[in-house]
């Protein structure tokens, strides 16, 4: 959602994978505007919200995930948006153009929040030449990397004009006295701005799945077995309302991305057919963009690897996404954990001008085939100068690491 609110994607009917009327094509019946008011798991029925019931013997929930809204005042004024789904990010992008078109021009975002979402959308708001600011309660952006790499993040965000501003926290939103636009109170000092975006995180939809009794996890989400069963047979969940198992933590997690949401709905629909199917997990890996900077990561870092019983041990090397005389001054960083008993790989972050996914999937296969730093050392990777020199910083990385087991 976020090009398409960045005018990157200019049609929002490319965002749609199927319509209701493609669904009907294969006998799938989509009701839409239609919300679900209760579950009667005995009966086997679902009651909607136009009092109708459908009947059912197999129920798959997909209720996804609800934006986290800080309890504060004036989050539904107008002007003030989340972004979870396709609706919201056309309101986004028809409030701006209907402000741009107005004489009261929308020229300042505020930003709340600073994750991944809340990068893309820096990067969509200055693609409409807004002056766009991200208030964050911490340090640096994107707390879940490195502090090094958070710092590559945030010399991006101001080298395209975006203004971060740390420690502050968000009391209350009202509307400007007297002019149009909104005024964002904080912990420390008001700032005035026409639009805000909220991207501080979601957690999962549980609201019906508890309405039934269904076991929630510790992490707040359904809890499923590798079928994508509940805690009742006849009950799957799939997406992000629903736990998935990480193989380095080795425990359910909650992870609300996309490609998993889609795996675990494939693996749901072939048991619900007949065909036993099991997910075999995450790693963990995941990837954004913010301007021309490429940031992944995947498995744990440090603090969570501890958490976990490893003894994890660390390195960072900078490197170039292509050939050192080909580079152009680009950069390309890697940081690599492994548990200092074992050699095992745990996890792997990177940043750069080009190669940092591309890096990231990689060590996801390692991760996933759970190697160590002496295979990863001497992996066979393909070599061209144009994509790397004859050491992969993969390898680099791996072998300067091995030096600390």
């Amino acid at each position: 959602m976020t090009y398409y609110i960045g005018d990157v994607i200019k049609d929002e009917k490319m965002l749609i994978a199927r319509t209701p009327e493609t669904f009907e094509k294969t006998g799938v019946t989509v009701k839409t505007r239609t919300g679900v008011e209760e579950i009667d798991s005995e009966k086997g029925t679902v009651r909607l919200d136009n009092g109708k019931h459908l009947p059912y013997d197999v129920l798959v929930m997909a209720t996804g995930s609800k934006v986290f809204l800080p309890e504060i005042p004036g989050v539904h004024e107008e002007g003030v948006f989340k972004l979870k789904d396709l609706r919201d990010g056309i309101n986004i992008k028809t409030y701006i153009k209907e402000q741009q078109c107005g004489s009261d021009k929308c020229r300042k975002a505020i930003i709340l929040g600073a994750g991944f979402i809340a990068m893309e959308m820096c990067e969509a708001m200055r693609n409409l030449g807004l002056e766009t600011s991200v208030v964050y309660r911490g340090d640096l952006p994107i707390k879940q990397w490195d502090d090094e790499f958070s710092k590559i993040v945030l010399k991006t965000l101001t080298e395209n004009d975006v203004i971060f501003i740390p420690h502050k926290m968000p009391v209350a939103i009202e509307k400007r006295k007297n002019k149009p636009g909104l005024r964002l109170l904080t912990n420390d000092g008001e700032m005035d701005t026409d639009i805000i975006i909220i991207a501080m995180g979601v957690k999962a939809n549980t609201l019906l799945a508890e309405q039934v009794g269904l076991k929630i996890g510790n992490t707040g989400a359904i809890m499923v077995d590798y079928s994508q069963r509940t805690s009742r047979e006849e009950i799957y969940a799939v997406g992000d309302c629903c736990g998935v198992y990480h193989r380095i933590k080795q425990q359910w997690v909650h992870m609300p991305l996309g490609d998993i949401a889609n795996k675990q709905g494939r693996v749901a629909g072939a048991n619900i057919g007949g065909h036993a199917m099991t997910f075999p997990g995450i790693v963990g890996a995941q990837s954004f963009k913010v301007f021309d900077l490429e940031v992944a990561k995947s498995g744990i870092d440090e603090w969570e690897a501890e958490q976990f019983g490893f003894h994890p041990v660390s390195t960072i090397i900078w490197g170039t996404p292509s050939a050192r005389s080909m580079s152009k001054g680009k950069k390309l960083g890697l940081k690599m954990v492994a548990n200092k008993s074992t050699g095992k790989l745990l996890g792997a972050q990177a940043v750069g001008e080009g190669g940092a996914v591309t890096k990231i999937n990689t060590l996801s296969a390692c991760l996933w085939s759970g190697m160590n730093i002496d295979e990863i050392g001497y992996i066979d990777l393909a070599y061209s100068p144009p994509f790397g020199g004859a050491w992969d910083p993969i390898q680099i990385a791996a072998q300067e690491l091995r030096k600390k087991l």
